[in-house]
């Protein structure tokens, strides 16, 4: 008869191997996309990027190498769970902040808000950004060992992911968007570009960067395909998907909180009302509040984290743009957007 100790201890050996074959599964299958991707890639359009790299169309949006290898990576390896929570955004729409925000109402009887993790950690470390982690360690082992709800981060276009995640009413894997103003999206994301430039190039001129915005050449873009991805899923599946506007969010913070909280299945009391949760909440991941953290004045980058924490602040206003575009770049923005928005219900005013 086995002993106890020598089953347990066999138990682990076997778990240990079929762990071990199943990593090195995973690896021969990310080979397979590597090889696939790398096909690919040389016959894709391409463009001229807002720092070094150069963007590639891909599925009708501009990526980065990068961002195709991480979206081909999700729909051929990423599992998704029903309790998965993805918080998902067109870069420079308001990612830290609700990454913030979503991330405290989750775990909000977790932490103290006195010792918070926010005040540790940026809440890009606290919420794992989906297309960085699934590449990272060349399989799934990482993220399948995220323990359930597993709270993600993403830029994808909605229609870049996988069926199972978008097309079926029956998931239970929610997706929570924010999109911002066109307006203010460029001013951020031209001032973004130049911090990330290398100083041997000249900075990104603004006309240049209008120019390539409004062609739609951008990050992840064209920026109104983006949102109307999400809005439009919204409106097909509102259990699924839930979009938010920075706008409103600025203007309404204690009623936005109340509402991701209630679509995430996890409403405030009246007892956490009366206590102020919300309001505390609010405080926690205001601009005033995370850009006043120790963590998040830091200027280190390294090859992991190439873009410093500092790098995710800059002044996180409304209608910064006024101080920087032309009469005429602000009329031939709000005419893309008024005729990419015709009739579909969504609107920024």
């Amino acid at each position: 008869m086995i002993s106890s100790n020598l089953a347990s201890s066999f138990a682990m050996e076997n778990s240990k191997f079929f762990g071990i074959q199943k990593e090195l599964e995973l690896n021969e299958g990310y080979q397979k996309t590597y090889k696939k991707m790398n096909e690919l890639l040389p016959t894709l359009p391409r463009s001229k990027g807002w720092w070094l790299d150069q963007l590639l169309q891909y599925q009708g949006f501009w990526l980065s190498n990068h961002g195709i290898r991480g979206s081909m990576l999700i729909d051929d390896h990423f599992n998704p769970r029903p309790t998965d929570i993805i918080v998902a955004t067109s870069p420079k729409c308001g990612t830290t902040w609700l990454r913030a925000l979503v991330f405290s109402i989750i775990n909000r009887n977790s932490f103290d808000f006195n010792d918070h993790p926010l005040s540790k950690a940026n809440p890009r470390d606290l919420v794992h950004f989906l297309e960085a982690h699934i590449r990272g360690d060349r399989s799934t082992v990482s993220i399948d060992g995220l323990l359930s709800p597993r709270l993600l981060s993403t830029h994808l276009p909605y229609s870049l992911f996988p069926k199972c995640m978008t097309d079926d009413a029956s998931s239970a894997c929610r997706f929570v968007y924010i999109c911002r103003d066109p307006k203010d999206v460029l001013v951020s994301k031209w001032h973004f570009a130049n911090k990330l430039r290398p100083k041997e190039l000249p900075p990104l001129p603004l006309e240049e960067a209008f120019e390539l915005f409004s062609n739609g050449v951008s990050h992840y873009g064209p920026f109104w395909d983006h949102v109307l991805g999400y809005w439009k899923a919204s409106l097909e599946w509102p259990k699924k998907v839930l979009c938010l506007k920075y706008e409103d969010v600025k203007k309404e913070p204690s009623g936005c909180v109340r509402k991701v909280a209630e679509y995430l299945g996890v409403p405030f009391s009246p007892e956490e009302e009366k206590k102020g949760i919300m309001e505390e909440i609010v405080k926690l991941c205001s601009f005033e509040s995370l850009s006043n953290q120790d963590v998040n004045k830091s200027d280190t980058r390294s090859r992991q984290n190439p873009m410093s924490n500092s790098e995710f602040f800059r002044k996180g206003e409304v209608g910064d743009w006024v101080n920087h575009l032309s009469p005429q770049m602000s009329e031939i923005l709000d005419k893309i957007t008024e005729q990419k928005f015709q009739g579909t219900g969504f609107s920024f005013h």
